[in-house]
């Protein structure tokens, strides 16, 4: 009854059919009992592959540190660091030095690190494998920053590791990379101590030598200016004072002996009217006995060394030798002098000695008042000079005290670097041994492997399922073509066909173990050895 069309048309009329019907639980059952070996075998073949990439792929281990960031000890308000840096600008200037390609090399050298890349890979490829190697991660939490009192995040620690195939090296290195960061950190803190003490002392010492060049010229300038000094003026006016009271004094003195002088003169004058006219008095004589007055005059007040007394002796013995010297020419001597006259001459003398005295001491405290007149007039000039010196050694004493505070905080703050009581590094956690990879998670590998597996082995079953347009069940049959059925005869097994499905069954199990044989020598022989395999399996799996 079914084979009045074409085979083709029939079976793409089911297909069709079978479409647009749902497939129930019990379909489903009935498909996942015909593809089984489908799903096994996929399933097994993806995770015994994803198993093998597992335990090939190199073992990676990590080696990790914890450093903190520890304060100083000694608070801030007693010794200040001259270290200004912020830590992650130290942290980050260590970085760079520690991850240069003379470090790094020297560690590859020190441990024989990456053997295998040495034949194939230059140096610089060694290198940038030796840096992607190594991590560097900080630690930062909300602090209150003690110089702007504002809270920031600030970085109070930071970890080191290291990945590598050999935990025992992985370990070492680890190790080195710590030491290198303490050493770093003290080296870079030391440095900048040392440079901070090393350019304050320069300073003081150019502000030393400063500060005595300016006493020096302070020093010659008080020596040039020593009258004309500010602390100086006072004095200064009070002699001018003096000098001027006392010249006012000298002045009246003069005035009262030149009154003195001629009423003498105008006296010795009438007298001389007096006189017969025969009797004359010679000039010369005159002469005499004013000097010989004045020398009477000058003994009774100085002795015979004072310059005027031997300067009027002088004076009297050259008028001495005129009068014999006029004498001896027949000059016609003068008539004798009466007492009055002689007492009048005297008097006169002593007068214009008086006189000529004065004259002197006013001439010598003009020449004085003159000296301290000048000093009060260039006082001013002199003490804005001064001034101008005196405040820049001032200022320089100033910044030479602050130089030498500073210079005192910078050799504590060295010491305190010293005894490494300042900021520092300190390890919370050392790098230990590991004892399991990282990478690869194997477990993570399996379970991916075995769901890709299952997904994989099922989606292949449904497409070989839904490319087979078989119809298996009278119901489905009936569903597909609208028809009655009759009957259904089921699926008539001979003893080939049990043979037959035998055979296929053994050479598949001996084609499966030959396959894993022949894959372990693979491995045995090509990767690694099966001990070293299964030892490194256990491992993983903790077994």
């Amino acid at each position: 009854m079914f084979i009045e069309n074409p085979l083709s048309e029939c079976t793409h009329e089911i297909g069709k059919k079978m479409d647009e019907n749902s497939y129930t639980l019990d379909d489903m059952i009935d498909f996942m009992r015909r593809r089984k070996w489908t799903v096994i075998w996929i399933t097994l073949g993806i995770f015994l592959t994803s198993a093998i990439v597992a335990f090939l792929i190199p073992a990676t281990y990590r080696s990790s540190s914890t450093i903190l960031i520890e304060e100083q000890e000694i608070p801030r308000e007693y010794v200040m660091s001259t270290v200004t840096s912020y830590a992650e600008q130290r942290l980050q200037s260590i970085n760079q030095r520690i991850m240069s390609s003379s470090r790094l090399m020297d560690i590859i050298n020190r441990f024989n690190l990456y053997q295998d890349m040495r034949k194939s890979s230059n140096v610089e490829q060694i290198i940038e494998k030796m840096r992607d190697s190594i991590k560097f991660e900080t630690i930062s939490a909300e602090v209150v920053d003690r110089r702007t009192g504002s809270r920031a995040t600030a970085t109070i620690a930071f970890s080191i590791a290291y990945e590598g195939s050999k935990p025992d090296v992985v370990q070492q290195v680890a190790s080195i990379l710590t030491s290198l960061y303490l050493e770093e950190n003290l080296k870079i803190r030391e440095q900048q101590t040392a440079g901070a003490a090393h350019f304050i002392d320069e300073e003081v010492k150019s502000i030393q030598e400063k500060l005595a060049d300016l006493d020096a010229k302070m020093a010659a300038f008080k020596s040039r200016n020593l009258a004309s000094l500010p602390e100086m003026v006072q004095i200064n006016i009070l002699n001018l004072d003096r000098l001027d009271r006392e010249l006012d004094q000298l002045k009246d003195q003069y005035n009262t002996l030149r009154e003195k002088e001629s009423n003498l003169q105008a006296q010795l004058a009438i007298t001389t009217m007096d006189k017969p006219i025969a009797k004359t008095i010679d000039p010369e004589r005159d002469r005499l006995k004013e000097l010989q007055a004045r020398l009477i005059n000058l003994k009774t007040r100085f002795t015979d060394e004072h310059p005027d007394v031997i300067m009027t002796k002088v004076e009297i013995a050259a008028q001495e030798r005129r009068i014999e010297a006029i004498a001896k020419e027949g000059t016609t001597k003068s008539s004798p002098e009466t007492p009055i006259e002689m007492h009048l001459t005297a008097q006169l003398a002593n007068i214009r000695s008086d006189i000529n005295s004065v004259k002197r001491q006013i001439d010598d405290v003009n020449a004085k008042r003159n000296v301290y007149a000048s000093r009060v007039a260039t006082s001013p000039r002199v003490e804005e000079q001064y001034k101008v010196l005196q405040m820049e050694r001032n200022n320089t004493q100033v910044k030479y005290d602050d130089l030498m505070k500073k210079s005192l905080e910078a050799k504590v703050s060295s010491g305190l670097e010293r005894e490494q009581m300042g900021e520092r590094f300190t390890i919370i956690d050392p790098p230990r041994l590991p004892l399991k990879p990282v990478k690869p998670n194997v477990r993570a590998i399996l379970f991916i492997g075995f769901v890709l597996g299952i997904g994989s082995g099922i989606s292949v079953a449904a497409l070989k399922e839904f490319r087979n347009q078989s119809v298996r069940t009278a119901e489905a049959l009936a569903a597909a073509t609208s028809m009655v059925v009759l009957a259904s005869i089921p699926e008539i097994v001979s003893p080939e066909d049990i043979a037959r499905a035998k055979k296929q069954r053994i050479a598949w199990i001996v084609g499966g173990v030959a396959a894993i044989l022949a894959g372990l020598a693979v491995v045995h022989f090509l990767v690694m050895d099966l001990d070293v395999l299964w030892f490194r399996a256990m491992r993983r799996l903790k077994l």
